[in-house]
């Protein structure tokens, strides 16, 4: 596979597991084709054109070095710097970060508008969801400005290595698999969730080393009620304001990749358990289902920088 093949099969990926389906998804591009075409010839000029044809713009290609046939990748959460090196002691062909940098990470509030569409999947009045919503993506992007965003960028581009990132789109499997799974499961209880999350590898891993589940709000024997995946994808943490109008819509239980104490706070006072299954972990699980998809095409996958590798092909 070429990187351009990688990368766009990511963002497919990403598509066919995102809740608001490919309908929905299809509608976001067509409203951003829209804004493109009423803009005037000068502001044209500083349009993000990649948003014309993908739906998550912290999900990149930063660095094409060389774009040959891809047989052995670097990848990690987090390929800021060291790892690069890294890359380039070990003659990989291809670093695949999770974590977004360069444009990538100054575009991380532009996928924020995906939390609206899970909080109303869960019962939240679209229009609540966007009010509460808009405060934080605009807090976000305010945050990011001061960023050095290229300093990563740059040194792919002195080692000449090829880098990309895959962001949203594996957040988007890890949350449609935990979605799925309760679903099926329907755990009773916070210690009956608890033991769910534990079955799955990537989690039972990250508990061995410190990192695995934890009960932030609630305690074991306390029933789960509906269970929302509304913190595992959407760019970064949403408004610590929205367990009031989630705690409304009848939602009971949040399942969420990491929380601040702030938004743990807000939970405890409108009487949503919180299980907070692990930052690293559920990152590696969006990741390994994607890397999956790379090794089944032959190509080999070295883990680092707190990828947790689990592969779920049958190695027969």
């Amino acid at each position: 596979m070429k990187i351009s093949e990688i990368y766009n099969l990511a963002i497919n990926k990403g598509v066919e597991a995102d809740l608001r389906g490919r309908e929905g998804v299809k509608k976001v591009l067509e409203r951003k084709k829209k804004k493109y075409e009423k803009l005037s010839e000068k502001e044209k000029e500083f349009f993000d054109l990649e948003a014309l044809r993908n739906p998550y713009l912290d999900s990149r290609i930063y660095n094409i070095s060389e774009d040959k046939e891809i047989k052995k990748i670097l990848s990690g959460i987090e390929n800021y710097g060291e790892e690069l090196f890294l890359a380039k002691e070990i003659k990989v062909d291809l670093v695949i970060a999770h974590h977004p940098v360069g444009k990538g990470l100054a575009s991380l509030a532009d996928v924020m508008e995906l939390q609206c569409d899970l909080l109303n999947y869960y019962g939240v009045p679209i229009n609540v969801a966007e009010d509460l919503m808009k405060i934080k993506i605009e807090e976000v992007a305010r945050s990011l400005h001061s960023y050095v965003h290229q300093k990563p960028v740059d040194i792919a581009k002195i080692l000449k290595i090829n880098l990309i990132n895959a962001h949203t789109p594996t957040d988007n499997l890890a949350a449609k698999f935990l979605k799925d799974l309760i679903e099926e499961k329907k755990p009773e209880r916070i210690s009956d969730l608890m033991d769910l999350l534990l079955e799955i590898p990537e989690y039972k891993e990250a508990m061995k080393i410190g990192a695995g589940p934890k009960i932030f709000v609630g305690d074991p024997e306390r029933r789960c009620g509906r269970i929302a995946v509304t913190e595992m994808t959407g760019g970064t943490e949403g408004s610590p304001k929205i367990y009031e109008k989630l705690a409304i819509a009848g939602v009971g239980t949040v399942l969420s990749m990491h929380q601040t104490e702030e938004h743990r706070k807000e939970a405890e006072v409108s009487h949503i358990n919180v299980i907070v299954a692990g930052h690293a972990a559920s990152d590696s699980l969006g990741m390994n289902l994607f890397l999956d998809e790379l090794e089944k095409r032959g190509i080999e996958i070295i883990p680092c920088s707190g990828l947790i590798r689990i592969s779920r092909l049958d190695k027969r």
